[in-house]
Parts: C-alpha cells; sequence; structure tokens
C-alpha cells in the first residue's frame, strides 16, 4: 500500500480489510492482529486500528474481551435479529421515500436497476461467491430506493443494517439458488410498486424480499438457528430450502 498520508493511509487500509472480509479472504471468525494486519497491508499499527474501529461501526467487525478484534462470527441469533430489524426499519424508510421522492429520486432509482440487471450475479474465478459488481450494484439499488425518504437518521439506520446483512449475503452459496426463485423479478417488483408510488405493496415486497433472503443465508451460521422472522429468543430449525 503506497498511499502517503495519515487519513489516506488508514482509508486505503479500510477498503483492503473490508474487501478481503468480504471476499472471503478473511472469513467469519478470523482474529484481526495488529502486527500482523500491519505487516500484511504495510501500513502503522495505529492505521491499523482506525480502519478496525471503522468496521465495527460497519457491523463487518467485532471487539471482544481477551480476544481482540475478530471479522464477525456468522450467527442465527444475529441474523434473525437483524433481519427483524431490518423488517421493521428498512420498510419504514421504504414507504417514507415512495411518499417523499422526487423525480430524480425515480430516475436514480430506474438508473440504479438498470446496472443491477446487467451486473454479472457470480464471481466467474469463484462461482461460489457473488461477483463484487453484482454486490455493488446490488447496495447501490437498494440505497437508491431508500434515498428518497426526508429522513437522515432513518435512512443512516436502515442503511447501516443493510451492510451488517452484507457478510451473511457474501457468504452465502445458497443464494439465488432455490428452485422457483427468481431475485431478478423481485427487484422489479420492488421497483416497480417504487414507481407506482404504491408505498403499502412496496413495503410488503421489501419485508418477503428480506425474510425470503434471510431464510437462505442462515445456512451459513455454525450455531442454533433461530426461526426468521420470529422474535430473537424463540429458538426452532430453520431448514435450508436450496
Amino acid at each position: 500500500m503506497t498511499t502517503s498520508g495519515g487519513a489516506t493511509r488508514t482509508d486505503g487500509i479500510h477498503q483492503a480489510l473490508r474487501a478481503d472480509i468480504l471476499a472471503g479472504r478473511l472469513i467469519p471468525g478470523d482474529r484481526l492482529k495488529f502486527p500482523d494486519l500491519a505487516d500484511r497491508y504495510q501500513v502503522s499499527v495505529g492505521a491499523t486500528r482506525e480502519a478496525l474501529t471503522r468496521l465495527v461501526a460497519e457491523g463487518l467487525v467485532v471487539a471482544r474481551p481477551r480476544q481482540g478484534y475478530l471479522v464477525r462470527p456468522l450467527s442465527h441469533r444475529d441474523l434473525a435479529e437483524l433481519t427483524q430489524a431490518r423488517a421493521e426499519i428498512e420498510s419504514l424508510v421504504l414507504g417514507l421515500s415512495v411518499r417523499e421522492g422526487d423525480t430524480r429520486w425515480e430516475a436514480d432509482a430506474v438508473a440504479a436497476h438498470h446496472l443491477l440487471e446487467r451486473a454479472p450475479y457470480l464471481d466467474p474465478a469463484d462461482p461460489d461467491h457473488l461477483s463484487d459488481e453484482w454486490s455493488q450494484a446490488h447496495a447501490a439499488f437498494h440505497h437508491a430506493l431508500l434515498a428518497g425518504c426526508r429522513n437522515q437518521r432513518l435512512l443512516d439506520a436502515a442503511r447501516s443494517l443493510r451492510q451488517e446483512a452484507e457478510l451473511y449475503r457474501q457468504w452465502s452459496v445458497s443464494l439465488g439458488n432455490e428452485p422457483g426463485r427468481d431475485v431478478a423479478a423481485e427487484h422489479r417488483a420492488l421497483l416497480d410498486a417504487v414507481l407506482a408510488r404504491d408505498a403499502d405493496h412496496a413495503q410488503e415486497l421489501l419485508r418477503d424480499h428480506i425474510a425470503h433472503t434471510a431464510r437462505l443465508l442462515i445456512s451459513c451460521a455454525p450455531d442454533q438457528p433461530n426461526q426468521v422472522g420470529e422474535e430473537p429468543a424463540s429458538r426452532s430449525s430453520v431448514t435450508n430450502t436450496s
């Protein structure tokens, strides 16, 4: 890493670490030691510490007593809680976005969907993982749908929850492989409901989209499953339908 300046070095290692986590080069549960990372990315321990702090805020890294920093472990309980929070908050923000968004917002949503439709779904070099291009286009599309909301606090909360879900999405090899599921059609239906300014239908579609995806992603986690969509304390078996 040849960048100069403290902020630039921190930005560089933050992006490099984030990419390595999402690409699976650093796997869930891996310990992230300052000396090893500083050597790996050729930056200072201080820049490494600040980058890890940012990743904790994004939900991709956790800090635990006596263990230090870890790539966020995958957990059924965590996914159930995350799914419940996303279904409530993202659908609320989407409803506000549909009601408050202007013509520019509509155009941005259409443009983001156009790019998503044309992005390769799987990584040609690693077919068990989504392509970076599709992942970026997918995030941009959902962000565009939410961007009409004028409440910045709610918008930030919804986007933060989506970011936390990205680690599960990237580590799922079953996403989209369920017989009969058409992820592209789900995105098209969401866009159509948004452009029709049908807030209630758009919210319903988004809740289903989040819960449906979570039922596939949950197979990534090693602990006892929760039933996605129920209260986090309720434990029962979840079957991967892919």
